[in-house]
Formats: structure tokens, sequence, C-alpha cells
């Protein structure tokens, strides 16, 4: 009764603190038309809208369109292109565009552009990406080409991700002012403030209802009060402020694989080329982190931190296609999480917790200070593991601050992509160290030898055997059964607040929340009575 009297208390302290606000209400444009909306979904990309360099890689690229897309059964569809063609090798895929395609500047699009774009992606090696092209060829002005050095099964996303550019058009101003062929071109950016658009008038798509969106770059709770001021038409909180009450609007929830977990440095201490410290003398013991696995509570986690509004992860691709379900394990098991510790030697100290050869079962948990919720999951993972008898301090710090932190200290992480080529960056040797791809230096070569092969399968589905496999074959893989290098927790709803008068229609599954993937389908949205 004690342990979870403190777990819940934990939790309402936590939700009393997020709904602590005095901050102004914003002034904004927002108008009452019904052709027109105002939207609170987020901040703004860093890097502006260029697609070569990330832009629409969690969402739709709305000012680009993209060769092949999803419907909202994450099934693949046509955009530009309106037909393509693997060869038997798997090296030479060749794409048929539409003739009826015009930029927003009135300028006709043609697979010179859809070369210009990925070669311009490839260049800037950016998180597109593209090592494995090799070199791109036009057949007159619509049919375009791409020649791989070896198969590669996750081109297909690529196609329904990298939004086309305008080679005429771009230049190094390009990522704050671009020019496409999606259905809304920008209008104005005020950084940190707004973002206008309207309607592209060259569009090719079906007509749509809205011909202007407002995007408001505003705190979470300055939206919240724009909101109830009835000056916001779309708005996204997180979990820990989704008991708003705003007239005039709906609450929706939408599942997602946008994940949070704990990230555990897999290898013992040492540096890296750069000198920077890699690994830990703790998490580096498979027993610390399979027991840790077993030990957490994630059902109660959703219950108390997510309000209900999430599902337990066990991995990063829950539910997806190339999911692997036997990732799933009982949750909570402490007398397991025990017997796996003491197998090892670590046994009780006086203090309770678990220590071996004089090393206690310490660790300290880094988490992004502005982040709420991984804060909150941090509180809550600390303290459920104390009292199971592992300290876990906890520490909020800058991204900076985490990024020389992160190789050799657990760290609050969120990924979640429709794309699994997320499984390959976060877990293949390759990319240890590479940004916060495999920041905890993870390394098998049985699970190196999987991935690879899901790579360069030749097909959807022999790829999703082989991403199966790697997370787990029966002896070995990267979930709680096998090396256990995270302590996957949750996977978040995202919750929004939408004008009752506007219908949205049937949505997929959300990735990870940057990006604005709720207008993935907004050519498709309603106004109704």
């Amino acid at each position: 009764m004690v342990k979870k009297f403190s777990f819940m208390l934990l939790v309402i302290l936590i939700v009393i603190l997020a709904s602590c606000s005095d901050k102004p209400t914003p002034e904004t444009n927002a108008e009452s038309n019904e052709d027109q909306l105002t939207l609170a979904i987020g901040g703004e990309p860093d890097d502006g809208f260029d697609p070569t360099t990330g832009w629409g890689r969690y969402g739709s690229p709305l000012f680009q369109s993209t060769l092949l897309t999803q419907d909202s059964e994450m099934e693949m569809t046509y955009d530009l292109a309106t037909d393509y063609h693997v060869s038997e090798d798997g090296l030479t895929w060749t794409l048929t565009l539409r003739e009826d395609v015009q930029f927003s500047d009135g300028e006709p699009l043609t697979a010179t552009d859809v070369k210009f774009t990925y070669e311009k992606a490839k260049q800037a090696q950016s998180i597109v990406d593209l090592a494995n092209q090799e070199r791109v060829e036009t057949e007159g002005d619509y049919q375009v080409t791409f020649h791989l050095s070896q198969p590669q099964s996750t081109f297909v996303y690529t196609l329904q991700r990298l939004g086309i550019v305008p080679e005429h058009a771009y230049d190094e101003n390009y990522a704050e002012n671009p020019v496409g062929s999606g259905p809304y071109q920008l209008v104005e950016w005020r950084k940190g403030e707004q973002l206008i658009v309207e309607k592209n008038p060259h569009y090719y798509g079906n007509e749509f209802e809205f011909e202007q969106l407002t995007f408001l770059f505003a705190g979470e709770d300055q939206a919240i009060a724009a909101a109830k001021a009835g000056q916001v038409d779309v708005l996204s909180v997180p979990i820990t402020m989704a008991d708003q009450e705003i007239k005039g609007m709906k609450q929706i929830s939408l599942q997602s694989v946008d994940n949070r977990g704990v990230m555990l440095p897999y290898p013992e201490p040492t540096t890296n080329e750069e000198g920077e410290q890699v690994g830990n003398d703790v998490t580096s013991d498979p027993a610390i982190r399979k027991a840790l696995n077993y030990a957490v509570d994630r059902e109660a986690i959703v219950d108390g931190v997510l309000n209900g509004e999430g599902t337990v992860a066990y991995s990063s691709a829950d539910g997806l296609p190339w999911g692997n379900s036997d990732t799933t394990i009982e949750d909570a098991d402490q007398e397991r999480a025990e017997q796996i510790l003491t197998d090892a030697g670590w046994q009780r100290g006086e203090d309770d917790f678990f220590e071996k050869d004089g090393q206690k079962a310490s660790i300290t948990l880094y988490y992004p200070s502005g982040d709420q919720m991984r804060q909150s999951l941090s509180l809550v993972f600390a303290d459920m593991i104390n009292q199971f008898g592992m300290e876990v301090t906890t520490e909020g710090v800058s991204w900076s601050e985490m990024e020389r932190e992160m190789h050799a200290n657990p760290v609050m992480m969120g990924w979640g992509s429709h794309d699994p080529i997320e499984i390959y960056s976060l877990y293949h040797s390759s990319m240890q160290g590479i940004d916060y791809y495999n920041a905890n230096y993870y390394h098998n070569e049985q699970v190196d030898h999987y991935l690879d092969q899901a790579i360069h399968a030749r097909t959807e589905d022999e790829a999703y055997e082989y991403w199966k496999l790697a997370q787990w074959d029966g002896e070995t893989g990267i979930n709680t059964l096998g090396d256990a290098p995270w302590v996957w927790l949750v996977n978040l709803n995202h919750i929004y607040y939408i004008n009752e008068t506007i219908e949205i229609g049937d949505q997929k599954v959300q990735p990870h929340g940057h990006g604005w993937p709720i207008t993935d389908f907004i050519t498709e949205w309603q106004v109704v009575e």
C-alpha cells in the first residue's frame, strides 16, 4: 500500500504542476470566416520547409507533393506518380509521372525536378538517407528512373516522404520561401509568431474547403487561452493538459507510434573517436537492463501519467507491419526482475538497493528540461525503480547538455516513424553516435546481419520478416528477451481540440509529433452544419 500511495501522489503532483499557468493570451490574426482556419498544433520547424533536409519526414510536406503517399490505412497510394516498377534485381525503380502538375508559380513539374530533388537531398547528407542512390535518369518529361547500388526495401518509404522541389526556384533561401506543387503556398512567415498559407491556385488535386490557414507558434498555455477566446480552430495539447473544456470545440484522441522510452548505454565505459565518454558501469550489465524492463509498470504509467491516453510500448514499432509481437513481456513482474539480478550476482545491500562487487545499481536518468511529458515519465519511472531496489536519480538538462551525456547515461527519448528505417538507425552498429541515432552504442553482429538483410530485401514482405528477426529470433535480438538496450514505456495518443463545425475524416496512426501530422489529409477536411 505504501508503494502505491507514493506513486499516485507523485502523479497528482505532476498533474497539478502541469495545470498552473498565468501567461497572457497572444494576439492573433484569426478570423471566423468559414474558408479560413487558425491552427496551434506545435512549433515551427527549425530548418524551415526544405524537404531535401528533412521537412515532411513526420507529416505532410504541405507545400510540396511526393511521388507516392499513404492513405488512412497506411496503404501506399499514388500522388505525383501514376505507376512504378521495380526491376527483378531490386536495383532499378522506374516511375511514371502525372502530366498535369504545376508548381505554385505556374511552372510545370517534370522528371527533371524529381531528379534534381533526389540529387540535392543526397548531396545534403541530412536525415534523408539516399546513400544507396547511385544515379537518377529521366526519359522525356514524365518518366524518372532511380538506380540503386544495392536492393533497398525502404526506398518505397523515401518515395512517400520526400517532397519534390523545383529546380528553377531552388536557392539558398528556399527553406524560408518554399515553392512547391502541394495544396498550399506560403504567404507570410513571422518566425516565432505565425505562418500564413493559402491555396495553391495550380494544385492538381481535388477542390478542397479551406482557402487560408494560419499557424500560430505559441506556448501551450497561450495556445489554450487563445482557443478559449475563440481565436483557434485546431489546437494540439500535451496529454497533461488534455482536461480542458473549450466552448465550441470537440476533443479527439488519435493513436500514435509516438513512443517514449529509456535508452540504456550498452557497452562498458570507454571513449569514442571524439574522446567522448561512452558506456556505463551499471547498464552495461544485461541483467540490469532486463530487470529494469520487467520491474517497471507500464500500465500504471499509461493510467497515471497519460490519463489513459496512450498504450504500453515494448518496442519502437508496436502495431506496425514490421513490429514483432514477441517483444511483449509481463509488466511489473518484480519477482522475475529480482531473480534475473540475483542469478547475475546482484544482492540487496543494507539500504535495500542492489549491489555487486562493490558496485551499486545506481544510475542518473536525463531528460530535456523543457519537455513536461518526459519529465513526468522520468520522475515516475525513477520512483518505481527506486522502490524496486535500483537507485535512479533524474536530471533535467538542455538538449546540448543531454547530447554530452547520452552516450554514457540513460536518457528519456522519443521516436516513432512510419518508416522501418528507424529501427536500422536506432540499432545498427554503423549508426553509433550519429546524431541521436544509436546514441547508446548498441552492437550485436547477428542483429546487424538481420537489419542489413531487411534493408536489402527485394520485397516489403521479405523485409518485414528480417525486421522482426532483428527484434527477436528466439535466441537474440533488440527486445527485452534479447539484449534489452532500451526500456520502452509508452506510445502517446495525440490530443486535439477541433472546432465542432469541422470534420477531419479518418486519420492514420500518427508518427512522432514533429511535422504537424494532423495536416496529412487537410484537403479532405470539411465544414459541417
